[in-house]
């Protein structure tokens, strides 16, 4: 039975990809960088900013990482007008899982101040009891966000779920041995995912929920069998 359940933030809680486009798109026009197609940045969200940029611009300069990255924050923190918000089911079935008495974590492409900026404004701070961001850790698909969180939560691996819609998310989860759950409503196919072998496909956050609520009651009837 999984203990804890480790999500994935844009495109797997948050209907974000629109914002994202919009903001890295504009941040390369401030700065004069080639010009970014939608199709593009859509494929490399989950990964770290400075992983993203070094897809996205082949041979950018180094010294142009960081300027991207304020200026990308400027407009996705404040200045772009691109609405997000929770995918269907998102509120209350997180209230659900924590109520089962599931261990939430949150592991992302995001900064630290990108994520502390969504629990504040979701109002999910004290939903996640662990998080991890790409600027305060390796990026996907590396396992140290995961190993990380394993380490926090003193869960084990084995009884670890990790939720997403990239392929980043899937092999990040394959490689810290923990199994993985791949949503079809975010950025990346089914089809993208299949090869890192998640335990379970799901078309909707209210899917993912109801399938861990069997898997759920499933236990409650085994134990008590076993009792």
């Amino acid at each position: 039975m999984y203990k804890l359940l480790i999500f994935d933030w844009d495109g797997t809680v948050m209907d974000s990809a629109a914002r994202i486009v919009a903001c890295l798109q504009q941040a390369a026009r401030d700065l004069e960088q080639p010009e970014l197609t939608d199709a593009a940045i859509r494929d490399i969200i989950g990964l770290g900013l400075p992983e993203a940029f070094r897809i996205l611009i082949p041979g950018i300069a180094d010294d142009m990482i960081e300027p991207m990255r304020q200026r990308y924050g400027h407009y996705f923190l404040g200045d772009d007008p691109t609405p997000t918000a929770l995918f269907p089911g998102v509120r209350e079935g997180l209230k659900k899982l924590q109520q089962q008495g599931y261990v939430l974590a949150v592991a992302t492409g995001k900064s630290r101040r990108g994520i502390d900026r969504v629990f504040a404004s979701t109002g999910f701070g004290d939903v996640f009891v662990a998080s991890r961001g790409a600027d305060e850790t390796a990026s996907k698909p590396d396992p140290l966000m995961i190993n990380e969180i394993l380490a926090e939560t003193g869960v084990a691996a084995e009884h670890a779920l990790m939720i997403g819609d990239t392929e980043y998310d899937m092999e990040m989860a394959l490689n810290a041995g923990v199994d993985g759950l791949a949503v079809s409503y975010g950025v990346h196919t089914l089809e993208r995912m299949q090869p890192f072998s998640p335990v379970q496909e799901v078309h909707s956050f209210t899917e993912m929920v109801s399938w861990l609520e069997n898997r759920y009651l499933d236990a409650e009837v085994v134990a008590e069998v076993n009792a």
